[in-house]
C-alpha cells in the first residue's frame, strides 16, 4: 500500500519540525483543506480521532424546534476540527470515521447522512461488529505507528442522551486497564476546568471522569479516552453543539487537553 512505501521517509520526519508546512486533508471541505504547520508542540505525537456511530447509525437524536440534532453529525464536525487542531500542532492525525462530502460545517443544524464510512469500509449496523472495526482499524495503525511515535493516543467523540432537563458538562471515561488512559482523562477534565474558570467563572464546571469497561476503551491497544460533549435533549447543552464557535472551542480544549498530557508523559 502507498502508507507502506511512505514509512521509511515519515520515520525521520516524525521528531523533525513540520513547521511551515501545508498538509493537504480533503476531509475537512475545501475551504479548510490545506492545513498550515504553525507550531510542534505535538511532533512526535501521533492521534486517532474516532466520532461516534455513523454510517446506519445515527446515534442520540435531539431536537430543536422543527430540526433533529443528529449525534454522528455533530461529534463528526468536532472530530473533524479536532483533527485539524491537532495537525497545525505537528501531530500525525488519523480521521477514523470518514464523509467523504461533508467538510467542517458552520451551520447551526447539521443536515444527516448516512455516508460515513470506517476509513472507505462501509460501517456494519450490527454494534458490535461496528465497534469492533474501528478498533481493528486503530490497532492496525497503531502497529506501524508505534515504530515511529513515542505518544499515541485514540479519542472516541460521542453526545450523551438523558432526560430533557439533565443539564451535563463534558465528561470523560478511562479504561480500567490502563494507568494512560486514566491519566489522559484526568488532563482532559482539568483542562475543560480551567476553561470553564476562565470564560465562565460563576458558571462552574461539574464534568467528570470515570473508569468504563466499554467496549472501544477495552479493545483498542494504544491508550484512549472516550468523551460525551453534553446532552442532547438539553436546551442549553444543545448550544454547546449548534453554536459552531462552540464546537471549534470544543475541539480546542481537546487538543489543549492533549497537548497537556503529551507535555507531562513519562
Amino acid at each position: 500500500t502507498a502508507a507502506d512505501k511512505e514509512t521509511p521517509a515519515r520515520k525521520q520526519s516524525s521528531k523533525a519540525s513540520k513547521i511551515g508546512t501545508t498538509l493537504h486533508e480533503p476531509l475537512f471541505g475545501k475551504q479548510l483543506a490545506n492545513v498550515k504547520v504553525t507550531s510542534n508542540r505535538l511532533a512526535g505525537a501521533c492521534f486517532y480521532v474516532v466520532s461516534g456511530h455513523g454510517g446506519p447509525d445515527p446515534g442520540a437524536i435531539g431536537r430543536v424546534g422543527k430540526h433533529e440534532l443528529h449525534e454522528d453529525e455533530y461529534a463528526y464536525d468536532i472530530a473533524l476540527r479536532l483533527a485539524r487542531n491537532l495537525m497545525q500542532e505537528g501531530a500525525e492525525v488519523h480521521i477514523i470515521i470518514q464523509d467523504a462530502k461533508d467538510g467542517i460545517r458552520n451551520d447551526a443544524y447539521l443536515s444527516n447522512s448516512k455516508r460515513e464510512t470506517c476509513m472507505g469500509d462501509p460501517i456494519p449496523l450490527n454494534q458490535v461488529q461496528r465497534l469492533q472495526q474501528r478498533c481493528n482499524k486503530i490497532n492496525a495503525l497503531y502497529r506501524k505507528d508505534r515504530q515511529n511515535y513515542t505518544y499515541c493516543r485514540a479519542i472516541f467523540i460521542h453526545v450523551d442522551s438523558r432526560s430533557k432537563k439533565k443539564q451535563t458538562d463534558v465528561f470523560f471515561y478511562h479504561s480500567n486497564k490502563k494507568a494512560e488512559s486514566k491519566r489522559l482523562a484526568n488532563n482532559m477534565k482539568d483542562t475543560f476546568e480551567s476553561k470553564y474558570g476562565k470564560h465562565q467563572p460563576n458558571r462552574g464546571f461539574s464534568g467528570t471522569v470515570s473508569g468504563r469497561n466499554l467496549y472501544v476503551l477495552s479493545h483498542t491497544t494504544p491508550a484512549s479516552v472516550f468523551v460525551e460533549l453534553g446532552n442532547i435533549q438539553n436546551t442549553f447543552d444543545q448550544r454547546r453543539l449548534v453554536m459552531d464557535s462552540n464546537r471549534q472551542a470544543l475541539a480546542k480544549w481537546l487538543m489543549e487537553g492533549f497537548l497537556k498530557d503529551f507535555k507531562g508523559r513519562k
